[in-house]
């Protein structure tokens, strides 16, 4: 047992630590926590931002540091570095390379930590049309290159973990949100602009959106429930609500007109089954409605103008 550990503290790596999930996450565990932050740094002031908080820096793409390169003695491992949007697509093998080939790499190079978290995506799922997505329905691809780089990955993490046998939990991420952004913050962009609302005519659009908050909360559980084989679980938040509710409630907070347009070229809402999240990680806490009032204060403080009423929403 190592002197850290003697002391109950952890030696954790979070990839992506720059991320919008990475970053929290690791941001809160390096409180109490030696925290090692994998993350190309690509903004200015990235590295410092890191530093400020407790995270140790490890600068540069999670596929080209080796990773007998790491820090020693890990005690969890919060894998969040992916290829995401207009860069997947932009060179499919670069993605499938990241997503999938390091993600295996990685978990090799582990073994002896007592969890492993890989983010996965709701958008591996195929469309099931009006229920809740089941950890056990089939893939499918919701996001082009991404979605099927990030089912490659599970399947590769699966086999790792059990070949290494390094306990993992794969988390199926869905809808988050907070003052670093997210969907709702995208579409809070878009009400603000006076911009529509494009969402799949098979309303309504119904998600589980989880907020910062609660997400690092049961990003950290995932850490501790590892297991081999592989335990998968959807992570999102326990309430439903569609679209078009909570883009409505933003846009009372922010005295704009909401339009909305239907177009069955949209991607359709990633709805989750949470029940297997509630048995294994808990329930989220922070109710839909606050959280949006969260997010829309926090990213107003320099952008725009909230509802004078909306500053009667809650007690801050």
């Amino acid at each position: 047992m190592t002197a850290a550990e003697l002391q109950g503290r952890w030696n954790v790596l979070v990839t992506g630590a720059t991320g919008r999930i990475g970053f929290p996450i690791a941001r809160t565990l390096a409180r109490d926590h030696n925290v090692f932050g994998v993350a190309r740094c690509s903004n200015p002031g990235d590295e410092e931002r890191l530093r400020r908080v407790g995270i140790e820096p490890i600068v540069g793409d999670v596929a080209d540091i080796d990773p007998r390169s790491l820090p020693s003695n890990l005690t969890y491992v919060f894998h969040a570095a992916a290829r995401i949007g207009r860069e997947a697509d932009s060179d499919w093998h670069r993605t499938f390379e990241v997503n999938a080939q390091v993600t295996g790499r990685l978990i090799a190079a582990c073994r002896g930590v007592r969890g492993f978290v890989f983010c996965s995506s709701g958008s591996t799922y195929a469309y099931q049309g009006r229920r809740p997505l089941r950890e056990g329905d089939p893939p499918g691809v919701h996001l082009g290159v991404y979605s099927l780089s990030k089912v490659a990955a599970e399947a590769v993490a699966r086999f790792a973990s059990v070949e290494h046998k390094v306990p993992l939990t794969i988390i199926r991420i869905f809808s988050t949100y907070g003052p670093l952004g997210g969907a709702p913050a995208d579409r809070l962009e878009r009400i603000v602009s006076e911009k529509e609302i494009v969402l799949h005519p098979n309303a309504p659009n119904n998600y589980n959106p989880i907020y910062e908050d609660d997400y690092v909360r049961l990003g950290i559980k995932a850490m501790q429930v590892a297991t081999v084989p592989p335990l998968t679980v959807n992570w999102a938040g326990s309430e439903t609500v569609s679209a078009e509710d909570y883009c409505a409630y933003l846009g009372q907070l922010v005295d704009k007109e909401v339009r909305f347009r239907y177009d069955d070229r949209a991607p359709w809402p990633l709805w989750p089954d949470v029940t297997k999240m509630h048995e294994v990680l808990g329930r989220t806490q922070v109710p839909w409605r606050e959280g949006m009032s969260r997010m829309a204060h926090a990213r107003s403080a320099r952008r725009w103008p909230l509802s004078p009423t909306s500053t009667n929403q809650h007690n801050w």
